[in-house]
């Protein structure tokens, strides 16, 4: 789908379908209060039009409500997005979702008349938002489906009275809105995919592939012998019953000017391509869905390529741990002992709690590149899904001012955080009367924070982290019309982004 702006708008860029927004007002006459449909800035021959008809009276502007005419040969789509008081972004962007929704199926051409939901001078804005929500929405995961996901709509058209000198600003913003679209779309494929498809290796392969056509980044990966050199004795032990080799992938972008006084920022991911528990087997309905175990790796990677392809004056890493958690006479046993590359010690109760044994060792290898900050994001915990819903990112922290400023960001781009402590009777929980630490906590109480306590073990010099709990926001975000009812949702992709190249 091409999208396009249509400057200097004095006629419709289609005639298949031009949609006007239409707003709705709350009007008190006496003791009764109704609600008006707001319709000053329509075209005098549509008002006309639309009052034509005795249909119209029915007709309030209310968020999703639609009304069709026809004006001559055009077909006009009159699209109600509520109070316009109340038209922040996520409205604009959840109203987006839903128009495309409405219109994919049956035209081939859209032209929506932008002017009369911009606020001041924040053309490029509103365009950003909109077409970051088309082109979330319009995703579609039909990759092994003989029938294909459909949408008709060949081009798409912002109309706009704004003259062409607006087009430098409106470019740049249509090409961020394409570079968050298209990341957020190729972290969902990779959560999507099966994993028979997706092991380890195959994975390692994608991204090397997919940074080689953006600039200033490089790739480097570690395998088995690697990372036995560097002690990663408990990513190894959970990829000891795979029949893949683990991988490290290393990313790095750096900017074209580097001096002292330039930040450096650092991402990891837990990459589980599929978790069945280990020996601590999850039952069979709870290994469904255990492909998504490695959206944790998929969110970092796709802030990391969508802030990178905008190439920011800031160095960014990303760190992405891929393995399986398979079952075999190799497999890691309850009750184990294992050290990490840090030296610490682990007693291993739970095979099932392998995300953050993966996560333990890249962070103490992300701290050796001595980032600013280190923010890892994991689908870690079931007791996040349970505490904060498919809804809300759980957010754990060591220091304050960056949880600041990672709320801000998602504040920002409309996506829900929520920080819960790590506190030292958690710290304390997590120790182990025969090694230095155990990997679960002594009760099933405050399991995601726990986990984070876990992590925090294994953060040195004295370096900013925050911990991302996706395991409720990382799938299956329907209730946001512009991600998948089901399947990879691509939530915090935004949020990160917006942290990386705003830093």
């Amino acid at each position: 789908m091409d999208i396009s702006v249509h400057y200097n708008a004095t006629e419709h860029a289609t005639n298949d379908l031009v949609v006007l927004p239409a707003f709705t007002k709350k009007v008190t006459k006496g003791k009764k209060s109704t609600n008006e449909v707001v319709n000053s800035h329509w075209p005098k021959v549509v008002k006309e039009n639309f009052n034509s008809i005795a249909a119209s009276k029915h007709y309030k502007g209310n968020t999703g409500e639609h009304f069709i005419l026809h004006v001559g040969d055009t077909t006009v789509l009159l699209w109600g997005m509520g109070e316009k008081s109340k038209l922040d972004n996520e409205a604009i962007r959840r109203s987006a979702a839903n128009l495309f929704k409405h219109v994919k199926d049956h035209h081939d051409e859209v032209s929506f008349v932008i002017d009369s939901i911009v606020k001041g001078n924040k053309l490029p804005e509103m365009l950003e938002v909109f077409t970051e929500s088309l082109l979330m929405t319009g995703y579609a995961y039909d990759k092994y489906m003989s029938k294909k996901a459909t949408n008709k709509i060949k081009s798409w058209y912002f109309e706009t009275k704004e003259k062409k000198s607006k087009a430098k600003a409106c470019d740049k913003a249509l090409a961020q809105a394409h570079i968050i679209g298209e990341s957020v779309a190729f972290a969902r494929d990779l959560v999507n995919d099966p994993p028979n498809h997706l092991d380890s290796v195959a994975y390692a392969k994608l991204i090397e592939k997919d940074v080689k056509s953006i600039k200033r980044v490089k790739y480097k990966h570690l395998g088995r012998a690697e990372m036995k050199k560097e002690k990663m004795n408990l990513f190894l032990s959970v990829n000891a019953a795979s029949a893949h080799e683990a991988r490290l992938v290393h990313l790095t972008y750096t900017p074209a000017k580097v001096t002292k006084n330039t930040k450096h920022i650092c991402f990891v991911g837990k990459g589980l391509t599929f978790d069945t528990g280990g020996l601590s087997l999850k039952p069979s309905g709870s290994m469904v869905n255990m492909k998504f175990d490695m959206a944790g790796s998929a969110t970092v990677y796709g802030a990391f390529r969508a802030a990178a392809l905008q190439q920011p004056n800031v160095k960014i890493t990303c760190i992405l741990g891929m393995t399986d958690n398979a079952v075999s006479a190799d497999a890691t046993m309850p009750d184990s002992i294992v050290t990490g590359r840090n030296g610490m010690s682990v007693e291993i109760l739970n095979t099932d709690a392998e995300g953050r044994l993966v996560l333990a060792d890249c962070l103490d290898y992300a701290c050796d590149l001595k980032p600013d900050c280190i923010i890892d994001s994991a689908t870690l915990t079931g007791a996040c899904l349970v505490a904060l819903g498919t809804e809300v990112c759980g957010l754990m922290t060591n220091d304050s001012k960056l949880g600041a400023k990672i709320k801000k960001s998602a504040d920002t781009v409309n996506e829900y955080v929520w920080e819960l402590p790590i506190i030292d009777e958690w710290r304390n929980d997590m120790k182990s009367p025969i090694a230095d630490l155990k990997n679960i906590g002594g009760t099933r109480f405050a399991g995601t924070p726990k986990a984070a306590a876990f992590l925090e073990n294994f953060i040195k010099n004295d370096i900013s982290w925050a911990h991302l709990d996706i395991a409720g926001v990382g799938d299956s975000s329907g209730h946001l019309p512009y991600c998948p009812k089901k399947g990879a949702s691509g939530q915090m992709i935004r949020t990160l982004t917006h942290f990386a190249t705003n830093s």
